[in-house]
């Protein structure tokens, strides 16, 4: 079923669109593409006409409970497919399920739902083409190569987790090495060294969705931190060629090409968790559709605080990728309305993106039965001074009643840029960009944020291995860990009594992450199946 075309097919072709069926097969057929083979063709040929595709951001609201969405997906695929009826060429990319953490499925995968559904959806929901497994294979090859080295004398301690698809319970109680409280590879409710990580959650799944080359991925592979000597940092160039690591990988760097219900076409590649990881799609594939299309709907986890928040301060900051020309925020009719306490996380979500210039539509992702709503709806969205809301029961009707509300969105992606506040984090010490954080995606200042006694000494140790892997620890993005479900310690007090715990850092120097653990809400990196 998959095919992929190697860069050495490319020079005869003289325009991108020529390029993209060189490196394609027919989307029914759920084909790969050479990622580093195709961005390294643009780079050697600029001179080849190619589109640069504008960015729509679909998040969503932060959801009432950890295990359940909002519907972004649903959305995301009914809003491209609505754009194409508009007569825009417009794309979407999604990020890749975890088959383990969805219970085989039972849960819902990343497929969407009812008419706004992927042709392929048993494909996309049970793994694509292995992509996953050979992420879990490479990360565990460094860790055998760092297990060796440990028997050697070369290193004193593991610090890189294994790493499984499948969440079983018995592998977050196995303690193969412990630790001190708040070290680097410590849980930090327990002082166990963490032994075992869900693929979504691992260093190696960062890497994939941000390297650009494989130039770019060999050195990030070779950096990571695998293990300490008398406390200085083991790196994995040290104990393993990166270029087995790389080959271990095969073709899990390429995206899959896949088409919706509609024949609309999608791509598909990286990123889950935007909990416990980055919860967005590879940079790799969103520049590869923007090359190929108009308008690029980029999917990104979980609610604004967690996916979108991620790529703003992690993709757009740090990695250079486009900023979105506007959002669409999901949520759900009884996450908005249903609980009184937590009504101001909608609007806050909204109105965050707003204040960094990205003008963004609420979407609400009707459920059956609640078509009477639509008044209450709309007059809630007037009454908090948001946008005019799109409205649909978008699993029943799919595109069909988007097509008609479009003309807001579409106003938005011709509008004149606005000047963005992110650059105001730019070139600042990295502790006071995470108050920055906190204060922006979060809004709790600087004065509620509390410290837990685990949080300097892991952040100190993370700091020294960041030197020893030659990194300038100011220099890494933050990657904030904590649970869906929640925006704050509790979101339920008045705001101006709400905080923000700061409880462990944890170093990904090959993915230029600082992962630091946010929240009393307990988060682990191999969680339960839901």
């Amino acid at each position: 079923m998959s095919s992929s075309v190697f860069a050495d097919s490319i020079h005869p072709i003289s325009s991108v669109s020529e390029l993209a069926s060189c490196f394609t097969c027919d989307y029914g057929k759920a084909s790969k593409i050479d990622a580093f083979g195709f961005l390294s063709a643009l780079a050697e040929r600029p001179s080849l006409p190619r589109k640069k595709g504008a960015v729509i951001l679909v998040t969503a609201d932060t959801p009432l409970l950890a295990s359940r969405g909002e519907g972004k997906t649903t959305a995301t695929l009914a809003l491209v497919d609505a754009l194409r009826a508009r007569g825009v060429d417009a794309t979407a990319v999604l990020r890749q399920p975890s088959m383990g953490i969805t219970a085989a499925g039972s849960k819902g995968g990343a497929s969407g739902g009812g008419k706004s559904s992927l042709k392929q959806a048993q494909l996309a929901d049970w793994g694509l083409f292995g992509e996953m497994a050979r992420i879990e294979t490479a990360q565990n090859l460094i860790v055998s190569r760092a297990e060796r080295a440990l028997e050697e004398g070369e290193l004193d301690e593991v610090l890189l987790p294994r790493v499984s698809e499948i969440p079983s319970k018995a592998l977050r109680h196995i303690a193969v090495a412990t630790g001190v409280k708040g070290t680097v590879g410590a849980d930090v409710e327990t002082g166990v060294a963490e032994t075992c990580v869900l693929t979504p959650t691992c260093e190696l799944m960062q890497i994939l969705v941000l390297s650009h080359s494989r130039e770019d991925a060999l050195e990030r592979i070779g950096r990571m931190v695998v293990g300490a000597k008398q406390g200085a940092a083991i790196l994995a160039r040290d104990v393993v060629d990166p270029e087995r690591v790389l080959t271990a990988l095969g073709d899990a760097f390429n995206p899959t090409i896949l088409e919706t219900l509609n024949g609309s076409p999608i791509y598909m590649h990286c990123g889950p968790f935007a909990n416990v990881s980055l919860g967005i799609p590879s940079l790799s594939s969103i520049e590869i559709a923007r090359a190929l299309h108009d308008v690029v709907i980029v999917e990104a986890g979980y609610g604004a605080d967690a996916g979108a928040e991620k790529y703003l301060d992690v993709a757009v900051r740090r990695h250079g990728a486009p900023m979105p020309s506007a959002a669409v925020v999901v949520t759900r009719a009884t996450t908005w309305l249903g609980d009184g306490e937590l009504r101001w996380r909608f609007p806050f979500n909204i109105n965050r993106l707003e204040k960094d210039g990205i003008p963004c539509m609420p979407l609400v992702n009707l459920w059956d039965g609640e078509d009477d709503r639509v008044p209450t709806l709309r007059a809630a969205s007037q009454e908090l001074d948001l946008r005019e809301p799109i409205v649909g029961n978008l699993f029943r009707d799919g595109s069909e009643s988007l097509i008609p509300q479009l003309d807001g969105l579409l106003d938005l992606l011709n509008r004149d840029e606005v000047p963005s506040t992110l650059s105001t984090r730019d070139d600042v010490p990295l502790l006071k960009r995470l108050a920055l954080l906190i204060a922006d995606s979060y809004g709790v200042p600087t004065e509620r944020i509390i410290e837990r006694k685990s949080f300097r000494p892991s952040l100190e140790q993370a700091c020294a291995l960041a030197a020893d892997a030659g990194i300038d620890w100011n220099e890494l993005a933050i990657n904030a860990i904590k649970s869906p479900a929640t925006i704050t310690d509790d979101d339920r007090l008045p705001q101006d009594q709400r905080t923000v715990t700061l409880k462990k850092a944890t170093l990904h120097a090959g993915a230029g992450l600082l992962c630091v653990n946010l929240t009393t809400s307990l988060t682990t990196s191999m969680p339960k199946i839901v």
